[in-house]
């Protein structure tokens, strides 16, 4: 399997399902409302299991018409598709718990961070396992969502899976191996992001202007920025070369910036929080 730059065509003709959520927190949230916002899903095609109400209400607000279900037992029952959902310290419960009851012909789809194929087919007592790291902007539609697979997963559960994700955002295939970087990059980076956007407004804010507008303008800079590079292909440094005059402002900025090291900061956060991601997938069966 080879990495991927571009999202696969996804698009299917009819509605999937049905599908079990394991699991109703944010990242569930967000995949759901954009399954069913592209029509590739009916509300009521999706189950879903999660003890915490205020998780369950959450859920019923922003996908009107889907279905919950007692247990994760219950949940899995018919379902072809089952996403796991849940916090890395709860996945071996969880998987033991639906392993049991879950279709001949279903397929489950991991979106729990660190845990390996193997590992999930251990705990599960099925072969056909998707691993998918997603990132938070799957809320707003502009997600990324890394995906490998074990070989004994079907091509159309392959492709509707593929599907699905592309209705929340970009979507790239990898080999598993380098599915530990991938969550120290996309997974954790809008972690990272979201503190260079905080300290942009701060500096905004230090710098004399008022505190909303300050945020605005750094939001919209980081995105903007994102977007040209993306629509230009240009290498970064090449649109911050064009940007740096010299004697001037960005480049009088930049200085600053080296000299604190926040690039090698950047390079060891991610390097870090994918360390992390492997720490997880050795977790210690509940």
């Amino acid at each position: 399997m080879t990495p991927t730059s571009e999202p696969r065509p996804t698009r299917t003709p009819s509605p999937i399902g049905p599908i079990a959520m394991v699991g109703g927190g944010q990242m569930a949230l967000a995949l759901a409302e954009g399954f069913c916002r592209t029509g590739l899903v009916e509300p009521a095609a999706i189950v879903v299991h999660d003890p915490v109400a205020a998780a369950r209400e959450r859920m019923s607000a922003r996908v009107p018409g889907i279905r919950f279900a007692a247990s994760s037992a219950e949940a899995v029952k018919g379902a072809t598709l089952v996403f796991l959902a849940v916090k890395p310290q709860h996945a071996a419960i969880a998987a033991r718990e639906c392993g049991p009851h879950l279709a001949a012909d279903a397929t489950v789809v991991s979106i729990v961070a660190g845990l390996s194929i193997a590992t999930l087919t251990e705990w599960l007592g099925l072969p056909r396992i998707i691993r998918v790291m997603p990132n938070t902007p799957c809320l707003v539609g502009k997600g990324v969502s890394v995906v490998c697979h074990s070989a004994e997963v079907s091509a159309s559960a392959a492709a509707d899976t593929a599907a699905l994700l592309a209705a929340v955002g970009a979507v790239h295939e990898v080999d598993e191996q380098l599915l530990d970087a991938v969550t120290g990059l996309s997974g954790s980076g809008p972690g990272f992001v979201a503190l260079l956007v905080e300290g942009l407004a701060d500096g905004g804010v230090k710098a004399g202007l008022p505190r909303a507008l300050a945020l605005a303008l750094a939001t919209q800079t980081v995105a903007g920025t994102a977007a040209l590079i993306e629509q230009t292909g240009e290498h970064p440094a090449a649109i911050k070369d064009r940007v740096a005059s010299p004697g001037g402002t960005t480049i009088a900025g930049l200085a600053v910036l080296e000299q604190r090291a926040v690039r090698s900061a950047l390079i060891d956060a991610v390097v870090a929080a994918a360390d992390r991601s492997r720490a997880l997938g050795r977790p210690t069966p509940g």
